[in-house]
């Protein structure tokens, strides 16, 4: 039988009676995951790929398995998956490995102008030490990534493009195929940012056909401190190190060291055991629930949502109508930190500020925004105690 969203609540400890409306920054965690990771860092704990002991292989075995049910998530080989710290690690270990290996004076790479700054800050630390040209795609009148201005854009110089699968901001979400189909008729690679796609949309990277794809757990009702980072299979194996540590070796000598096969050879050092463990627990309840009915729900609660704001004549709108889960807007008169302040007294949580992307608020002509993001365990409810908040700090600013 299938739960309803005031059953699926229950299993959030950290919700109770809070309006909590920043899942885009980080997730609930269900009772599910907090278990497995409590279970994972108690009875079963010990470290992995190293011990001779049993509980050390039986970790080892369930450490692995984190990797096949991720690697399944999103339709990729466990061979093809490395553990991160998140996708922001992810996107550097992309730029320092591929991109130095890759990249050159002369060469150009394609980003846009909604990217978070983790997909923006590599690419310009790279690019001052190497010499190539970041080039900026526009957004169409709607905050989506402007695809015909990138085929436009692009050349055989382009070696890269790297772009959003979903907005954080306006939560628009990309062609990825297009995307996809632009990059490679050039001869570049193209790198998708899923950080906010993974907990909504199904993916599948093989008929997505991208070259690397990054993702958190945290977005995602796991833990935080682990992500992964997909790439194909010979893009990995060709990959020099990152860092270099313990278990990303073969051999070490002091006149030479050989390395480990990928993806062992990105993950130097003893991995986040406890965390993986706890990332494929949030695959499997999310899975449970169905992506198909998370993202109709989120789709349902944004569309009540701006109709609501745009009944509101001192609110303006921010991104496409049917936004994926997210919805940013400025009130006339009130900063939104000021908002953001007036909806916490009222027992609502949103984000305010420029949410790691101010290039786009440049772009917006705003210094922030207001940012209400759902998650599955959204309802009827939080939109209602948004709506007061904002009733009342239109009363408290006039």
């Amino acid at each position: 039988m299938t739960r309803t969203i005031a059953q699926i609540r229950e299993d959030f400890p950290g919700l109770k009676a809070w309006h909590y409306l920043d899942s885009g920054a980080t997730a609930q965690k269900p009772q599910a995951v907090i278990d497995a990771m409590v279970k994972a860092m108690g009875v079963d704990y010990a470290t992995v790929h190293r011990g001779v002991y049993d509980r050390s292989a039986r970790m080892t075995l369930a450490y692995e398995a984190a990797r096949r049910t991720v690697a399944r998530f999103i339709g990729g080989d466990e061979h093809e998956i490395v553990f991160t710290r998140g996708a922001t690690e992810a996107i550097n270990l992309v730029a320092d490995s591929w991109g130095a290996a890759n990249l050159k004076s002369g060469d150009r790479i394609l980003l846009s102008t909604l990217e978070h700054h983790s997909n923006i800050v590599p690419w310009q630390i790279l690019r001052d030490r190497i010499g190539f040209e970041i080039d900026v795609c526009p957004l169409t009148a709607d905050g989506q990534i402007d695809l015909d201005a990138a085929q436009a854009m692009l050349t055989p110089a382009h070696k890269l493009v790297a772009l959003a699968h979903v907005s954080n901001v306006l939560g628009s979400v990309l062609d990825v195929a297009r995307a996809v189909a632009l990059a490679h008729g050039v001869g570049a690679k193209i790198l998708i940012d899923g950080c906010q796609a993974v907990p909504r949309l199904k993916v599948d990277v093989a008929a997505l056909g991208c070259d690397f794809y990054v993702f958190s757990a945290h977005k995602l009702y796991g833990p935080t401190g682990i992500g992964a980072l997909w790439a194909r299979a010979e893009i990995l194996d060709a990959m020099p190190p990152w860092q270099g540590g313990g278990s990303m070796i073969d051999r070490v000598t002091f006149a030479k060291t050989t390395w480990a096969p990928a993806p062992q050879r990105f993950e130097a050092g003893t991995p986040a055991i406890v965390e993986a463990i706890g990332f494929a627990a949030a695959v499997d309840y999310v899975e449970e629930i169905g992506l198909e009915r998370i993202h109709a729900h989120e789709l349902a609660l944004v569309d009540d949502l701006r109709e609501k704001l745009r009944a509101t004549n001192s609110i303006q709108l921010f991104g496409p109508d049917h936004s994926a889960g997210i919805v940013s807007f400025a009130m006339e008169g009130v900063h939104p930190h000021d908002l953001g302040t007036i909806l916490d007294e009222e027992g609502v949580a949103i984000r305010a500020g420029h949410h790691c992307a101010q290039p786009l608020m440049e772009h917006l002509g705003v210094p922030a925004t207001a940012r209400a993001s759902f998650g599955l365990y959204s309802d009827d409810s939080d939109i209602a105690a948004l709506m007061r908040g904002i009733e009342r700090a239109k009363r408290i600013f006039g």
